[in-house]
């Protein structure tokens, strides 16, 4: 099998879109569009000429792709990739599965940039983490929270394309809930990073809606 350590950051994206074409295609198109209404439902209109578009994108495909169980296998993509002969799996492309099955996938809080390495901590593990900055296009606000999937490649990490940032209003109910997650192991982390997602984009869309009434527990607007 192909050493990991041949890998770089452009051959693992490559290989990766390799691996979500295969499962967006024409093949999986009734799964995609079920994928699709159960994580853009009650979100707001996915609307191709917003800012964010790309972004949301990148974070269903990210969930669709590396988190969430196809019907007719009660696994994700990721997990029965080696199943698909129509793929052709090179000993590169082995190593980038290698890669994603151990990705960390978390809601994190931004430290400080230095030296082109961003510090931040994983909320739900409790630890540090540098990543490297240099892929970044945009900026992060000084104790902004996020939800963001980290890969490991050649011992260094990077971040994949799908990101949600919180308002900051938010944080209280977010770091409260976490710990929550983290004391209790039977609970899904996964399921609730959806529902936090979910809620950052119906904050978005109804911007007159105190933010308490969003990130609730209670269940006000149907998340």
């Amino acid at each position: 099998m192909q050493n990991q350590s041949m890998l770089n950051l452009e051959i693992f994206e490559d290989v990766y879109q390799k691996l979500i074409l295969h499962f967006t295609s024409n093949t999986f198109k009734d799964e995609l569009s079920l994928a699709q209404k159960e994580f853009f439902d009650n979100t707001g209109t996915l609307d191709e000429n917003k800012p964010n578009y790309t972004l949301r994108m990148s974070q269903f495909f990210d969930w669709y792709f590396l988190t969430r169980p196809l019907k007719g296998y009660m696994l994700s993509p990721l997990m029965v990739c080696e199943q698909q002969r129509e793929l052709r799996l090179t000993d590169i492309d082995f190593a980038v599965i290698e890669v994603l099955k151990k990705h960390q996938h978390s809601i994190y809080e931004y430290i400080k940039t230095k030296n082109n390495e961003m510090h931040i901590k994983d909320l739900y593990k409790n630890e540090k983490i540098i990543i490297v900055a240099d892929q970044l296009v945009f900026s992060f606000d000084e104790k902004e929270l996020f939800e963001a999937r980290i890969v490991q490649i050649d011992k260094k990490n990077y971040y994949l394309k799908g990101f949600c940032f919180h308002p900051e209003s938010a944080q209280k109910f977010i770091i409260e809930q976490t710990a929550i997650f983290r004391k209790n192991h039977d609970l899904n982390y996964n399921d609730f990073l959806v529902r936090l997602n979910k809620m950052r984009y119906k904050f978005e869309q109804y911007r007159h809606v105190k933010p308490e009434m969003i990130y609730t527990n209670e269940n006000k607007l149907g998340l």
